[in-house]
């Protein structure tokens, strides 16, 4: 059995916080990641090991990638690319610079960090990628515009990338949650109120409906699972000899993914527009 050293990005809350400490019970030796300093210490105080990595920050990403390696001997088992963020707001509300810096957490620096670390996993000839999508990477609802583009963006990246790597030994997998406990909102309502102009938009009162969701306490929408629900899936990511391609977690991701198999484009539009119309479920 080959060490088992995997690094996490996203570890201050939420998922990437759980993946971790599942992990490090299960006994892999997880390598937290957080763009915070507080949160890298309050994760060592957890007892993981962690260092400090913004993934908007191409020298910060391969500071981090350069003490991983050393800590590790070099090796490198898995990466769970987890860390991200939802920026909310309609498409035409959305400046250029906002739209771009979704995209450097959420996808460019996630391809950066995937692409320092990949020819650590040729060299054993052995490894796992995974990718944490969202059941937005499969379907579009109002208001969310940036995010959805971002993740429709990582899972095209996860596909072209698990047929480059055919052959090699490294396995690419696609987990896709649906609504996760976690902090997510609170962090989304964050950067909507630094980038959206809402008195002087078209949507402003779309947006109010918006803001009493994104600051609504507890589950916001039914079917909420804890964020122990993708530990199960990043385990069998891990451990299967036969990992799958794509993971859905939680009753939405399985609904949409199979009525997007089988309804008309116009039926899908219908149907999401009433479920998201508003932006407040």
């Amino acid at each position: 059995m080959p060490p088992r050293n995997i690094l996490i990005t996203g570890c201050s809350s939420g998922i990437g916080r759980c993946v971790a400490a599942g992990l490090a019970k299960r006994g892999y030796r997880v390598f937290t990641s957080a763009r915070k300093s507080g949160d890298v210490r309050a994760l060592e105080a957890d007892g993981l090991e962690s260092v400090q990595l913004d993934l908007a920050d191409s020298v910060s990403i391969h500071h981090a990638m350069d003490e991983i390696l050393a800590r590790s001997g070099g090796q490198l088992y898995a990466l769970f690319n987890n860390g991200a963020y939802g920026q909310p707001g309609a498409v035409e509300d959305l400046r250029r610079e906002v739209l771009r810096e979704q995209f450097e957490a959420n996808l460019f620096g996630t391809v950066e960090l995937t692409n320092r670390v990949i020819p650590v996993m040729r060299a054993q000839g052995y490894g796992r990628i995974i990718m944490n999508s969202s059941v937005l990477g499969l379907i579009a609802l109002p208001y969310r515009g940036a995010y959805i583009a971002s993740k429709y963006a990582l899972e095209g990246i996860a596909d072209t990338l698990r047929l480059e790597l055919r052959g090699s030994g490294i396995h690419v997998s696609l987990v896709e949650p649906g609504p996760i406990e976690s902090r997510f909102r609170a962090n989304s309502f964050v950067v909507y109120k630094r980038n959206i102009d809402v008195e002087h938009s078209a949507h402003r009162e779309k947006y109010l409906a918006m803001e009493r969701r994104l600051v609504k306490q507890g589950a916001a929408v039914p079917f909420t699972l804890p964020p122990g629900a993708v530990l199960d899936k990043v385990i069998h990511a891990l451990e299967s000899r036969h990992p799958k391609i794509r993971y859905h977690v939680t009753v939405p991701t399985h609904l949409f993914a199979t009525l997007k198999r089988i309804l008309p484009d116009g039926w899908m539009d219908k149907l999401l527009a009433a479920v998201g119309g508003d932006g407040s479920k």
